[in-house]
C-alpha cells in the first residue's frame, strides 16, 4: 500500500538544509539556477531522495554536485543506463547523484543523492530555462513551484502514484532564498508577486534592467509567483543565437537557432463582433481537494465556492442562440443535461439550481472518463465546440490526459484553468496548448472570475483558421522548424516559433517570417523582418528551448506509436537529449564521484526529503485499503489504521477530517465553513435574464440599495419596466463595480444589445433619471447606448 503522511523530524532527520534560487529574465525567457545544500548529521551514510515540481515546459540543462572543493558535472544518459550506473555506484560505496523526470508527468522530478557520508555536506546545482507565459493583463508570469501536491492515480491505472512525503509549511526544515535579475529591450514597468518582495532596484536610468529579492520569512504555503510588466510589451521580435563552437555544424547545437515571438493584431472591426453561436462545455473538478480554501487570508472562500460563482458569471454571459452543458468529475462524473441544450432562460435557470448545490464531494481526480464521454458526443452543426476545464490539477496520468485532448483537437478548442497552489503546470498548460485554447492559473489571492471571463472573450472571438508560416531567407540559408504547427491565435497573445538555420550567411543578412491566417472569412497576414546576426550573451538558452520543444513533440509522437516506430522515436529523443544536454522522459542526469578516496562503509539509509504541500490532508488510494494522516499542530500526528477504507488521525487539539469510502469512490467530508457574505456584484448578476435584461422588482431594488417603491416611482414614462431596470443595472455596474469590469463586461454587452433591439424611446432621459436615483454621473456613451 502507498503509505502517505508526515515524516517525523524526531525519528528521521532531514538532510536538506537550504535552497537558493537565482532567476535571470531576458525579455520573455528565464534561466533559473537552484542550489540545494544537503548535510548528513546522522552516524550512517544516507541516500536522500527529494521529489519536487518544475514548470511543465522547463528545459533542465545542467546538474552538478559539489563536495568540499570537488565538483562533479552530471551527464545526460538513457534513463535505464543512468539508473544502473547509479545503483552500481552505491553498491560500490561511491557517491552518486541522479536526476530524472517522472514517467507520468513532465513537471515532477526526482533527485537522489546517494552515499552521503556521516557529517558530510553536498551542494547540488540545478539549472533550467523556460518561456514566460503572457497573462491577460499583459504581464509575464514566472512561477517557482514551492508546493507539490500528491497526484491522484485512478484505481486500476498502470501508472503508480507519485511518491510525495509532505509536511505542513510551518514544519519544512529548510529555508529558501530567491533573487531575480530582469533585463529587456523595453523599460520595465513593475514587478509584482504573490509573496513579499523587497523593493525593485533599477540598474540603469532607462529602467531596462532591475533586480528584486524575496522578502525575509517566506512560508512554504504557496508557489513563488512573479509577474513582470514591460512597456509596449506586444511587439513581435526575433532572436538569433549562435551555435555552440564545439558542436558539429549541421546539428541542432552547431547551427544558429532563431526564436520568433509573434503578437498578431486583429482588425478592430472583427474584434468588436461577438460570436452568437457555439457549444460551450464546462468541465468542473469536484474532487475532495477542491474543498480547501483558495488562500490563507480567507478560509471561507473555498475553491469549489469560487468555481460556483464563476459558473454563474459564465452562464449569464453566454450569447443567445448557443448551446451548453456542465459536467463535473471526481472518481465518477455527472452532467446536468443528457446532451448539450440550447441556451435559454429556462435551461439557464435549471443549470444554476444544480450549480448552486455543487460541493467537493466526488472523490479523486479522474478526468479521463468525462473527457472521453464528451468526445463521444457528436458536435452540433454550425456550433463550434468550446471546452472549459477547471481543476486543481492533482492527477497522476498527465500525459494520457494531454494525449486525449490532442487526438480530439480538430473538434474543439480547450481552455484550461489551474486552481490553487501546486496545480500541475504540465497538465494545465498542456490541455490548452494541445487543444488550441488558452490557459490561466488562479493562485494566492487571485480571483477566478476575471481570468475565466478573459478566456470566455477569447472563446467568443472568431476562430482563426488556415494558419501557415512562411520564411523568406537569403539564397544559401534554409530553416528547419523545431516547433509544432500553430493551431490557435488570439488577439494580444504571444506565439513562439523556433527554427534551426543552416547555410552560409553574411553578418548584414536579413530574414522575414510571414504568418498567414483567415479570420472571420478574411485572409490576413502579419510580417516580421529580422537580422540574421546572432545576439550577444544569450548563451545557449534559445537552443535549449528549441531542443525542448522538439523533444516534447517527439515524446508525444512516441506515445502514439508502437513497435519499431516507437523504438525509432525513442532513439531520436535520446540522441537529441544527449546532444543538447536537455532532459527528457527517456533520459536522466547521472553524476558519480569516481575519486581516489576509500569506499564509504556502513549500511546505506534512505531518507525521503519532505516537500511542503497545501495544508490539507494527503491521500493515496490503493485497491484494498486507504491510510491517511493530516496536517495539524505538534506533535505530528500518526495515521491510526482502522477498518478497511477508513482511517483517522490523532494529534493535539486538531479536529480530524474523516475520509470516507462509498460505492468504491473516495470523497472528503469537509469541515463546516461559514458561508461568505453575499457579493453585491453577484447578487445583481444573478437577477439578469438570459436575454440580457433585468426585471423591475424588489430583488433588483435591494441589489441597488434602494426601496422598491422608490425605484418604481423614478421610472420615466413611457419607458417599459425592463428597459428602466436594465439601464439602472448598467449604471450601477459602471459606477460601483469599475474594478470588476472584466467580470461583467460581456453580460453588460448582452444588456446593451437587448436595449438596442427594443428601440426604446427616452433613453437619455432614463440615464439622467437613473443617475439621479443612484447618485451617479455616468454618461450615456459610457454605457454603450
Amino acid at each position: 500500500m502507498n503509505c502517505c503522511g508526515l515524516l517525523t523530524l524526531k525519528k528521521e532527520p532531514v538532510p536538506l538544509k537550504s535552497i537558493e534560487v537565482e532567476l535571470e529574465v531576458r525579455d520573455h525567457v528565464a534561466t533559473v539556477v537552484s542550489t540545494l545544500n544537503y548535510e548528513n548529521k546522522e552516524d550512517k551514510p544516507i541516500e536522500a531522495v527529494f521529489v519536487f515540481p518544475l514548470p511543465g515546459d522547463a528545459a533542465v540543462c545542467h546538474f552538478s554536485a559539489k563536495m568540499g572543493q570537488k565538483e562533479i558535472v552530471a551527464e545526460v544518459k538513457e534513463k535505464q543506463e543512468a539508473r544502473e550506473e547509479y545503483d552500481d555506484a552505491l553498491s560500490s560505496g561511491q557517491q552518486a547523484f541522479l536526476l530524472e523526470e517522472s514517467d507520468q508527468s513532465p513537471d515532477i522530478f526526482s533527485m537522489s543523492v546517494g552515499c552521503l557520508p556521516p557529517g558530510e555536506s553536498a551542494s547540488i546545482r540545478l539549472e533550467y530555462v523556460t518561456e514566460l507565459a503572457v497573462q491577460a493583463d499583459e504581464g509575464l508570469r514566472f512561477c517557482l513551484p514551492a508546493v507539490l501536491n500528491p497526484r491522484y492515480t485512478p484505481q486500476g491505472s498502470e501508472a503508480p502514484a507519485v511518491q510525495v512525503n509532505s509536511v505542513p509549511a510551518s514544519l519544512v526544515p529548510y529555508s529558501l532564498s530567491f533573487s531575480a535579475r530582469v533585463s529587456s529591450p523595453r523599460p520595465i514597468s513593475k514587478v509584482e508577486s504573490s509573496c513579499s518582495l523587497d523593493p525593485l532596484q533599477f540598474l540603469n536610468t532607462d529602467q531596462t534592467q532591475a533586480t528584486v529579492k524575496l522578502g525575509a520569512g517566506h512560508k512554504f504555503d504557496r508557489d513563488v509567483e512573479v509577474l513582470i510588466y514591460y512597456k509596449d510589451a506586444h511587439q513581435p521580435t526575433a532572436v538569433v543565437e549562435a551555435g555552440q563552437a564545439s558542436a558539429k555544424p549541421g546539428t541542432l547545437m552547431g547551427d544558429p537557432v532563431v526564436m520568433v515571438s509573434l503578437f498578431p493584431e486583429f482588425p478592430q472591426s472583427v474584434m468588436s463582433s461577438v460570436a452568437s453561436c457555439g457549444e460551450f462545455l464546462f468541465l468542473m473538478d469536484r474532487s475532495g481537494s477542491m474543498g480547501v480554501s483558495m488562500n490563507n487570508k480567507d478560509r471561507n472562500k473555498t475553491r469549489i465556492s469560487s468555481a460556483r460563482e464563476t459558473l454563474l458569471l459564465l452562464l449569464k454571459s453566454l450569447p443567445m442562440g448557443c448551446y451548453f452543458n456542465i459536467y463535473s468529475f471526481g472518481s465518477s462524473f455527472e452532467h446536468i443535461f443528457p446532451k448539450s441544450v440550447e441556451y435559454s432562460q429556462q435551461t439557464m435557470e435549471e443549470a444554476l439550481k444544480i450549480v448552486g448545490k455543487m460541493e467537493a464531494n466526488l472523490g479523486g481526480t479522474e478526468i479521463v472518463k468525462p473527457l472521453k464521454h464528451i468526445y463521444e458526443q457528436p458536435c452540433i452543426p454550425s456550433q463550434p465546440r468550446q471546452l472549459f476545464i477547471f481543476t486543481d490539477g492533482e492527477v497522476g496520468d498527465t500525459k494520457e490526459v494531454i494525449d486525449l485532448v490532442k487526438n480530439n483537437s480538430a473538434s474543439h478548442r480547450c481552455f484550461s484553468f489551474g486552481i490553487g497552489e501546486g496545480a500541475s503546470s504540465a497538465l494545465i498548460s498542456g490541455l490548452a496548448k494541445e487543444g488550441g485554447g488558452h490557459t490561466q492559473f488562479i493562485t494566492g489571492s487571485d480571483r477566478m472570475q476575471p481570468k475565466v471571463m478573459q478566456s470566455l472573450r477569447f472563446a467568443l472571438q472568431p476562430a482563426v483558421v488556415d494558419i501557415s508560416i512562411t520564411w523568406d531567407l537569403p539564397k544559401d540559408v534554409s530553416v528547419t522548424v523545431l516547433s509544432p504547427p500553430i493551431t490557435a491565435l488570439f488577439q494580444g497573445q504571444r506565439s513562439l516559433v523556433y527554427g534551426q538555420l543552416s547555410g552560409q550567411r553574411s553578418e548584414a543578412a536579413e530574414g522575414c517570417v510571414t504568418v498567414k491566417y483567415s479570420l472571420a472569412g478574411h485572409p490576413t497576414q502579419n510580417q516580421l523582418h529580422f537580422s540574421l546576426k546572432p545576439e550577444k550573451d544569450t548563451g545557449l538558452t534559445v537552443h535549449r528551448l528549441g531542443a525542448r520543444t522538439l523533444i516534447r513533440s517527439l515524446e508525444m509522437e512516441g506515445r502514439e506509436s508502437r513497435g519499431e516506430q516507437h523504438t525509432g522515436v525513442k532513439e531520436k529523443v535520446v540522441a537529441l537529449s544527449i546532444q543538447s544536454g536537455v532532459s527528457s522522459c527517456f533520459t536522466a542526469f547521472i553524476a558519480v564521484n569516481k575519486g581516489d578516496g576509500e569506499a564509504i562503509q556502513g549500511p546505506l539509509v534512505r531518507r525521503n526529503v519532505p516537500r511542503t504541500g497545501i495544508q490539507k490532508k494527503l491521500c493515496y488510494r490503493s485497491s484494498s485499503c486507504i491510510k491517511i494522516s493530516m496536517a495539524c499542530s505538534n506533535p505530528i500526528p500518526q495515521a491510526v489504521p482502522m477498518s478497511c477504507g477508513v482511517s483517522a488521525t490523532r494529534g493535539s487539539g486538531a479536529k480530524p477530517t474523516v475520509f470516507h469510502r462509498a460505492n468504491d469512490d473516495a470523497f472528503w467530508s469537509q469541515p463546516e465553513v461559514k458561508p461568505p457574505p453575499c457579493d453585491p456584484l453577484l447578487q445583481l448578476v444573478s437577477l439578469q435574464n438570459a436575454s440580457g435584461f433585468w426585471m423591475l422588482d424588489s430583488a433588483l431594488a435591494a441589489a441597488l440599495g434602494k426601496m422598491n417603491e422608490e425605484v418604481k416611482k423614478s421610472k420615466p414614462e413611457p419607458v417599459s419596466s425592463e428597459v428602466w431596470a436594465s439601464i439602472l443595472a448598467l449604471i450601477w455596474l459602471q459606477e460601483f463595480q469599475t474594478d470588476a469590469k472584466d467580470e461583467w463586461q460581456i453580460l453588460a454587452g448582452k444588456a446593451v444589445l437587448w436595449l438596442q433591439a427594443q428601440n426604446a424611446p427616452n433613453v437619455t432621459e432614463c440615464v439622467d433619471a437613473g443617475n439621479a436615483l443612484l447618485g451617479c454621473s455616468v454618461q450615456k456613451d459610457a454605457l454603450g447606448l
